[in-house]
């Protein structure tokens, strides 16, 4: 009995000892560690880790995982012809270890550190590598606004980059938004009735902490009925004399400007001598110069600019006066020598003398 005792004993031990053998030997390859999310600039170099466990008899791959695969390593030899691409394999670890070198934008993506076990049959682990990227203001962002006052304006911006790029709005020298403030963060800035004192240059910035960020400037361009402002509403000139007559005037699209007297649009002639001058889209200064004033020159002008939005007019009076006013009526005497200046005024004095004893 003893025998048989000793006998059961040892046939159980052995087979423990192949069951265990048939166990470890049908033990499923596993990845034990995959390195973590790698955020690295361009230039840089990364080194992605992939431990494994009982794959020894197994296929171990590197792929770049994206929408078309591409596969980098198999086993311990390098496959992608890129000299920027380096593999170890560490035998006391088991860690093949994949080196990017000379990172670029297109290696950003999903890499893949893969044991073949059959042809259906895969253990994959991924790890992502994101690159960090410049922004790049997208051309599908506003270049340019044209609306009519009292519209609502909506521009957009958006960028590219790595990490997400934050979007502020700015003002030419930096004036106040329309949001009452002197910056804008998000991607559409709008506003909602827009003003003629809203025109001018807005700037998009994106920015992400990368390189110095990408500026765009857009352009707003508000159309509106015109505003007429008149700098000398009443002028006083001398028989024979020239004076000239000036409005301003704020519009957008630039008006038709016409200078009426008694109703009576006026050209140019040897009475009158119209002349517009634009200094800037939105800003026209006309000048009527009356030459050598009779009598019936004398009185309202009025000056009168149109555009499809609307239309605005003022009035200039010029009155009779005894003195010419210089300029323009002394013109070429008042920018002349010393000498020609007190000349003109000893003649300016003896005619208002004379007119006084003539009285």
């Amino acid at each position: 009995m003893r025998r048989l005792s000793i006998l059961n004993c040892v046939w159980s031990t052995l087979l423990l000892v192949v069951v265990f053998h048939q166990t470890r030997a049908q033990r499923t390859p596993t990845i034990s560690y995959i390195t973590q999310e790698q955020i690295k600039d361009i230039g840089g170099t990364v080194e992605f880790d992939c431990s494994v466990q009982y794959a020894k008899e197994y296929n171990v791959l590197f792929l770049k995982t994206d929408s078309d695969p591409v596969f980098l390593s198999t086993g311990s030899t390098l496959v992608i012809k890129d000299s920027r691409f380096s593999l170890r394999y560490d035998p006391n670890s088991s860690t093949y270890k994949l080196q990017i070198k000379d990172i670029q934008e297109t290696d950003a993506g999903t890499y893949t550190c893969q044991v073949v076990i059959s042809v259906v049959h895969k253990v994959s682990a991924n790890v992502q590598l994101s690159v960090r990227r410049p922004p790049v203001i997208s051309d599908n962002s506003t270049q340019s606004v044209v609306a009519g006052e009292g519209s609502e304006v909506q521009m957009e911006c958006y960028a590219s980059g790595y990490p997400t790029p934050t979007i502020t709005w700015r003002r030419e020298n930096n004036a106040i938004l329309p949001t009452d403030s002197a910056t804008y963060v998000g991607n559409i800035l709008r506003i909602k009735s827009v003003k003629k004192e809203d025109r001018g240059t807005y700037y998009c910035v994106a920015d992400n902490g990368v390189s110095k960020g990408d500026r765009r400037n857009i352009n707003v361009e508000v159309e509106f009925a015109p505003v007429i402002t008149v700098p000398r509403p009443r002028l006083g000139q001398a028989l024979q004399y020239d004076m000239d007559l000036e409005c301003h005037i704020e519009a957008y699209p630039p008006p038709a400007i016409v200078w009426t007297k008694d109703d009576i649009q006026l050209a140019n002639n040897q009475h009158y001598s119209i002349s517009h001058f634009a200094t800037a889209d939105e800003y026209t200064d006309s000048t009527l110069r009356v030459i050598t004033i009779e009598k019936r020159q004398y009185g309202d002008y009025v000056c009168k600019a149109t555009n499809r939005f609307g239309e605005a007019e003022a009035r200039v009076n010029l009155f009779e006066t005894i003195i010419p006013v210089c300029p323009p009526a002394c013109g070429q005497a008042y920018f002349a020598g010393a000498e020609e200046v007190a000349a003109t005024s000893f003649a300016l004095v003896g005619i208002l003398a004379t007119l006084l004893f003539a009285r």
